[in-house]
């Protein structure tokens, strides 16, 4: 079955909100489960997977800055949420009978382990599923950043970024319903046209490494594997 597989180790770049799902705040549980049953899928196909999540659900450093507040104690307590948002992911794999392991950017042993490049590689290669949380441990850099980064620690073939729609758009569809859809860009053309699906400095650390990024919807529940496979709808940047 892994010779019909697109990619055999990816990244799975998960934000805080998908984890919200109605609600406005928090973590929905139901949502949680959904999306771990979906890394399961993934797993049982044979591909190693690790996964960087978000704390948007719960705290944004930026929030603090713009309002006056101290934009490094901000980023610190969006650390924070990322280690709450994978302690659940990690929960809800669990349930599935899927090892799981967390490491975090910022060290706290009494809550799981910590990041290094070693001991990830260590715990994929005895076929866990691996969330990374903390960011990248800087305050300043985006999850976007750090999915880019590990990815490229990790050597994933592919880094897969989990949005809101089913791919990129010239603009966002939600507000402008003929807004284009690309299939396919380069790494220059998401940054030459401004397309805002992760930020700056994550796209040239994926083009600099020549790592694809695959552009989906979350909330499709089993897209994730159907791309993986050679079917589902994304958007695809490759040089």
């Amino acid at each position: 079955m892994t010779a019909e597989l697109r990619f055999k180790r990816v990244l799975l770049k998960v934000s805080g909100e998908a984890l919200m799902g109605d609600q406005g705040f928090g973590i929905d549980v139901a949502v949680a489960d959904r999306i771990a049953g979906d890394i399961a899928a993934v797993r049982r196909l044979g591909v190693d997977i690790s996964v960087v999540i978000g704390g948007g659900n719960i705290f944004r450093g930026v929030a603090v800055a713009s309002k006056g507040g101290d934009r490094v104690t901000g980023d610190h307590m969006g650390m924070l949420a990322t280690v709450i948002n994978a302690l659940a992911l990690r929960t809800s794999l669990m349930k599935l009978g899927v090892d799981t392991v967390v490491l975090s950017a910022i060290a706290m042993p009494e809550i799981c382990e910590s990041f290094s490049q070693r001991v990830a590689l260590a715990h994929a290669e005895a076929g866990r599923v691996v969330i990374f949380a903390g960011g990248t441990g800087n305050p300043f850099f985006t999850t976007d950043s750090a999915a880019a980064l590990r990815a490229a620690e990790m050597g994933a073939d592919a880094l897969f970024k989990g949005t809101q729609v089913d791919g990129i758009y010239s603009e966002d569809p939600k507000i402008n319903p003929n807004a284009e859809r690309y299939d396919q860009l380069t790494h220059d053309d998401v940054l030459r046209q401004g397309l805002a699906i992760m930020d700056v400095a994550a796209i040239a650390l994926a083009r600099e490494n020549r790592i694809p990024i695959v552009v989906f919807s979350i909330h499709h529940q089993g897209e994730f594997a159907r791309i993986l496979t050679g079917g589902g709808r994304a958007t695809i940047v490759s040089d």
